[in-house]
């Protein structure tokens, strides 16, 4: 039986595919990309699952159920990363995945069992994230193949690089019917479970996220000789927006994040004409981040007229809230009280996920691990032995209950 340890020596194993040795990097279409496949694959077919490529390059694995040809129940995350990233944020949700394959492959399922590696969540290559899941939902959009790396690549070159056909992309989505729902099994992201000293939790709702990019356009002038009586200094706008965010978000439940700042021209002398910033709003449901959004946009308007600027704002992401189905989410709290935890706690993930795409064509539910420090896209992310024995336990549990139920309402 795949234990802990194996889960973890799995993780470390996969960590060599990186394009940035020693920090950790992988990114959708690359040759590391291909290497994690092909080695999770392996591992699919030693769980007794028969193995695919699917038409967006996720890494796939099938047992069949009692009779050939059931829907199935999809358990997986990703194998992509971000830059300088740790080695348990998706890894770790896959391999447990294949693990639970391998532990139950004797086991006769109402449902035909897949394992899945989605093979872009992060967007670090071409900046458009859950591309893999979104092919498996059927929500491919043809615009999307003119995203450019920073090397220049576009998408379609990259697929046809990778060996794969832009013009098949759509045999990797899959239709309601043919699945009974998908589990992800993932690292908290967050310190709560930490702080409450719980191995594991259960995830009600996936943050509804947007982003944007606002443009402070002001007027460049010589810094000694432009009084401030004169100045439309478009950084000090930027600045007084950053920490309006902060604010507005740190008195509400919603999160608000500006990651990057843009200056120009970026001389020392001269007054900043130009100032662009990211923002990166996300709340439990969408009435309250699009609620919070609309108050930012008026607030930071007000500031920028005060000042003579002039905002621009173009929105960059834009995904709507993914409530987990609660009949999914009693098979993982069963799977948790499984490990001798009676009263599972429910956390609103603040992180996006792959089952938010895959939400959109079944039901989804996730199980969240305790990591440490509540630190991830980071080298430092960590997670404990016993809590990722817990989790695989409690995993396994959960997909056992989801037979049960299947086979009560057959």
């Amino acid at each position: 039986m795949t234990t802990a340890r194996d889960v973890l020596d799995r993780c470390a194993e996969l960590d060599r595919f990186t394009a940035t040795p020693p920090q950790l990097e992988r990114v959708y279409l690359s040759r590391e990309h291909a290497s994690a496949n092909a080695v999770a694959g392996r591992w699919m077919e030693e769980a007794g699952l028969r193995t695919w490529q699917d038409a967006a390059g996720n890494q796939c694995g099938r047992r069949e159920g009692a009779a050939p040809g059931l829907p199935a129940l999809l358990v997986g995350s990703h194998l992509d990363t971000v830059p300088d990233a740790g080695s348990y944020d998706g890894m770790l949700g896959v391999v447990m995945a294949i693990a639970v394959a391998q532990r139950l492959r004797d086991r006769e399922l109402p449902f035909a069992l897949e394992v899945i590696g989605f093979s872009d969540e992060e967007g670090t290559r071409f900046g458009k994230a859950l591309l893999g899941s979104q092919a498996l939902a059927g929500v491919w959009e043809e615009d999307w193949w003119d995203l450019r790396d920073r090397d220049g690549v576009t998408l379609h070159q990259a697929f046809l690089e990778f060996g794969l056909d832009p013009r098949r992309v759509g045999e990797a989505a899959r239709r309601p019917d043919e699945l009974v729902g998908y589990l992800e099994a993932h690292i908290e992201q967050g310190p709560y479970l930490e702080a409450e000293d719980r191995s594991l939790g259960y995830v009600t709702t996936i943050a509804g996220a947007r982003r944007f990019r606002l443009s402070f356009i002001g007027e460049a002038r010589h810094a000694g000789g432009t009084p401030y009586s004169r100045r439309r200094d478009a950084l000090v706008g930027a600045s007084e927006a950053i920490v309006l965010i902060e604010r507005r978000a740190r008195a509400s439940d919603c999160i608000a994040t500006v990651g990057r700042i843009e200056v120009q021209p970026g001389a020392i002398n001269v007054i900043p004409g130009r100032a662009d910033i990211s923002l990166d709003l996300r709340a439990a449901t969408d009435d309250e981040r699009d609620l919070m959004w609309t108050m930012l946009r008026s607030e930071i308007e007000r500031a920028c007229a005060q000042r003579g600027l002039r905002l621009e704002v173009r929105e960059t992401h834009h995904a709507s809230a993914m409530p987990c189905a609660p009949w999914l989410q009693e098979a993982v709290m069963a799977g948790i009280r499984s490990t001798g935890d009676d009263d599972p706690v429910g956390l609103w993930s603040r992180a996006g996920h792959d089952a938010m795409a895959v939400g959109l064509t079944t039901d989804v539910g996730m199980l969240f691990l305790r990591c440490h420090d509540g630190i991830s896209h980071h080298p430092e992310e960590d997670v404990r032995e016993l809590d990722v024995s817990a989790g695989l336990d409690a995993l396994e549990r959960a997909v056992l209950e989801v037979a049960a139920r299947i086979e009560v309402s057959a």
